[in-house]
């Protein structure tokens, strides 16, 4: 077992892969059936992967399944050393309490994200039966956290892209019973997040309008190939040199969709952060300004749209 975590280690590190144990690790667990602590309490007895494979009983799988096994763990390397997301290859990622399934063509959602839902969250506490719109919902991490987070949710939420729609339709199926147990709603749309038709209905009622719509700027291409090569670039370049484009158009949107003292929380590039406070003041939001994330980067921004004033 050790040496077959070892040769995918030597693999990956020659591939130039950032985390080439973990994703051994990973990889082999995956084709073995298995869960990392499994894996990782047959490494520490010695055991082997013909050990691994019997059953509680005591009886063995049949030859074909381990070799089935030891084929895909080369097959998940292979595809590995050429950079494709460890996600993709496995399937799925955990984001905060969800486990959601990924695949080509959606975005795959990063952990600095999971500061920006727990903006929302906290503001969505507060507020009796809250209504919460996820604009460019992706896989639907965000808009399925606070569905599953906060009870008694309803949270509408907004794809343009059909792969990426998908993949977000499958993950709202899976947390269907998580939604319903807490008392919340999730409603999943395919449309243009900043056309003014998109979620009329909804103008004036939202008490958080959340997004991460795509924002990397234009000449900032990636230089990681897991992002620059197999994220979907609907979902990372922000449509201009600065990459403000297409986050100022949700700007616009969310403060439409947005009640009297409603919030938007939305994530930014670390380098967007004085221009995105600068565009939401512009724009009539009040207590604009920029947060941090765990690495201490600028991360995302939260503005509120104005209380009405009684005359």
């Amino acid at each position: 077992m050790a040496e077959l975590v070892d040769r995918g280690h030597r693999l990956l590190v020659q591939a130039g892969v950032p985390t080439p144990l973990n994703d051994a690790r990973l990889l082999l667990a995956d084709a073995l059936g298995c869960d990392l602590h499994q894996l990782d309490q047959a490494l520490l007895l010695d055991r082997t992967a013909e050990e691994l494979l019997t059953n509680e009983g005591g009886r063995r799988q049949a030859d074909g399944f381990q070799s089935a096994a030891l084929d895909r763990y080369r097959s998940h390397l292979q595809r590995r050393a050429g950079r494709e997301p460890l996600q993709y290859i496995l399937g799925h990622a955990y984001f905060r309490y969800l486990d959601l399934r990924l695949g080509q063509g959606v975005f795959i959602p990063r952990p600095e994200t999971e500061t920006v839902v727990q903006a929302g969250v906290d503001a969505l506490t507060r507020v009796d039966h809250p209504l919460a719109v996820d604009l460019c919902s992706g896989s639907g991490a965000i808009g399925l956290s606070l569905a599953t987070e906060v009870p008694g949710a309803r949270v509408r939420a907004v794809e343009v892209d059909k792969e990426a729609y998908r993949w977000g339709a499958l993950n709202a199926a899976a947390q269907e019973a998580a939604i319903r147990e807490v008392g919340s709603d999730y409603q999943l749309m395919l449309a243009d997040a900043a056309n003014a038709a998109t979620l009329s209905d909804l103008d004036g009622r939202a008490d958080l309008v959340i997004s991460n719509p795509p924002y990397v700027p234009m000449d900032a291409i990636p230089s990681q190939p897991e992002v620059r090569d197999w994220d979907p670039d609907l979902a990372l370049y922000g449509g201009s040199p600065d990459g403000c484009l297409l986050p100022c158009r949700i700007l616009d949107r969310a403060m439409v969709l947005l009640a009297p003292g409603g919030l938007l929380v939305m994530e930014h590039d670390a380098s967007q952060g004085p221009a995105m406070v600068a565009a939401a003041l512009e724009r009539g939001y009040v207590r604009a300004r920029t947060h941090r994330d765990l690495t201490g980067r600028d991360r995302y921004l939260t503005a509120w749209r104005p209380a009405m004033v009684l005359g």
